[in-house]
């Protein structure tokens, strides 16, 4: 029998996210970013779907790595404006009682000390629906308006990453005891001073001496999602993450991603089957498979290459401009997105791309594939997926908002239901229990779980 499948919903607080150009389509909302009721309307589409969540892409800074400049970025809106991505969540989870929400921030941009505030007062607002997208960045902009020369390298961002960590993780899980919290009101006794700690952290990067200055929320440590693909980032995924988002362009690559990642797992001696892997796709549906071929054609021709390639640029750290439509790609080792190119070059040995190519896959649904189909027809394409590659499930981007997820709620979700591999219904409790079944606290597996004072 298949395994379940599961779908996030892949946003970002801007227009037109993955899909460049496409907020000219005539049906497109995207623009509409900057009101409230499009993402509570966008949060009570995908609750009607039974998504596992929305996990809202960030990046602070400009992609103008193409051409040398922000020009193209700003002129097709590519990322920019973008907005604040935390502050949607109370919003959503207002009109909304289960969908979760995996909010991306950087460890580059913040002070672990303030950011453990913040999640934990997510937490506590979403009831326990709280996830954080672990990112180390890669736009040289952004370090640049934070005082810094540039960003650090690759590798160096994730040693970073790996105390950033243990400090919120001291914080979260240790700074105060279960039962600190009384609420005595005959006493006066909100909470126990003496069971409440500091957390005396000296090291390399950070030194916090102090306590966390918010009592337990309902998870403690949020749902950790994670996004790194390279060598580094797969291993600092499987020390950290609970849930992984993985894009690439090809089914072959995928399941190369995933069996290095479940091995990863158990080498950091955790369960592999225990991290969810969500892979990036973008589903363009209807009634019928010439309906959904025909509505791919029209959303085409809204399409940005060079929007694209403003994307592909800033991903990669390599400016496209450079080279010719017909050139093709070789793997570049940059100080960006390192897994980018080589998903484009020979690490994935079933093709050999074009510059061109790399722009017309991209713009729709950014570097995973689209999957144009009737429900049976998508129906069919992620079961196979999901079985030839054993990856859990799908993060998915949109081509028009919210034409894009209303589509998959509409058709696809009961076509997976009637074939008994998608949910019917959530499961109560926090966002962790909702995905895992075993409570709302990181597991005794899980190295967070070391510093959890009882």
């Amino acid at each position: 029998m298949t395994k379940q499948i599961r779908f996030n919903a892949f946003e970002m607080n801007c227009v037109a996210h993955q899909s460049p150009g496409l907020w000219r389509h005539p049906r497109d909302r995207s623009w509409q970013y900057k009101d409230i009721e499009y993402w509570t309307d966008l949060a009570q589409i995908l609750e009607k779907g039974i998504f596992d969540g929305i996990f809202i892409a960030d990046v602070l800074g400009t992609y103008d790595v193409f051409h040398q400049n922000n020009t193209h970025a700003l002129q097709g809106a590519v990322q920019v404006p973008v907005n604040d991505p935390l502050q949607l969540a109370p919003a959503m989870a207002a009109v909304t009682k289960h969908l979760g929400f995996g909010i991306t921030t950087s460890i580059s941009f913040e002070h672990p000390y303030p950011f453990a505030r913040r999640i934990s007062t997510l937490d506590h607002l979403t009831k326990g629906r709280a996830g954080w997208n672990i990112v180390t960045s890669y736009l040289s902009s952004g370090a640049k308006n934070l005082g810094q020369t540039d960003q650090l390298l690759h590798d160096d961002r994730y040693e970073v990453a790996d105390e950033y960590l243990q400090v919120l993780y001291k914080l979260w899980q240790g700074s105060w005891a279960d039962d600190a919290v009384v609420r005595d009101r005959q006493s006066g006794i909100f909470t126990h001073p003496e069971k409440v700690h500091p957390i005396e952290h000296d090291g390399k990067y950070f030194q916090v001496p102090g306590i966390h200055v918010c009592e337990p929320s309902p998870q403690r440590t949020p749902v950790l999602y994670q996004a790194g693909a390279s060598t580094r980032g797969k291993q600092f995924a499987a020390k950290h993450a609970e849930c992984i988002f993985i894009s690439v362009p090809s089914k072959a690559l995928l399941k190369r991603f995933v069996d290095d990642i479940r091995q990863r797992l158990i080498s950091e001696g955790r369960d592999p089957n225990s991290v969810y892997i969500y892979t990036l796709v973008t589903i363009v549906t209807g009634a019928t498979d010439l309906e959904a071929q025909r509505k791919f054609q029209e959303y085409r021709q809204y399409a940005s290459h060079d929007g694209a390639l403003t994307l592909v640029s800033g991903w990669s750290g390599v400016d496209f401009a450079q080279f010719g439509k017909d050139d093709r790609i070789q793997y570049i080792k940059t100080n960006a997105i390192q897994s980018l190119l080589e998903s484009y070059s020979s690490a994935d040995p079933t093709r050999s791309w074009t510059v061109d190519e790399v722009a017309e896959w991209t713009s729709i649904g950014g570097n995973g594939p689209v999957f144009v189909g009737s429900a049976q027809t998508i129906a069919n394409i992620l079961q196979e997926w999901t079985e030839e590659t054993g990856v859990d499930g799908f993060n998915l981007a949109y081509a028009v908002a919210h034409e894009t997820f209303s589509d998959v709620v509409e058709y696809v979700v009961p076509e997976l239901q009637k074939r008994g591999i998608y949910p019917k219904e959530y499961v109560e409790g926090t966002l962790r229990h909702k995905l895992f079944g075993q409570g709302d606290y990181v597991p005794a597996s899980h190295n967070a779980a070391s510093y959890h004072r009882k």
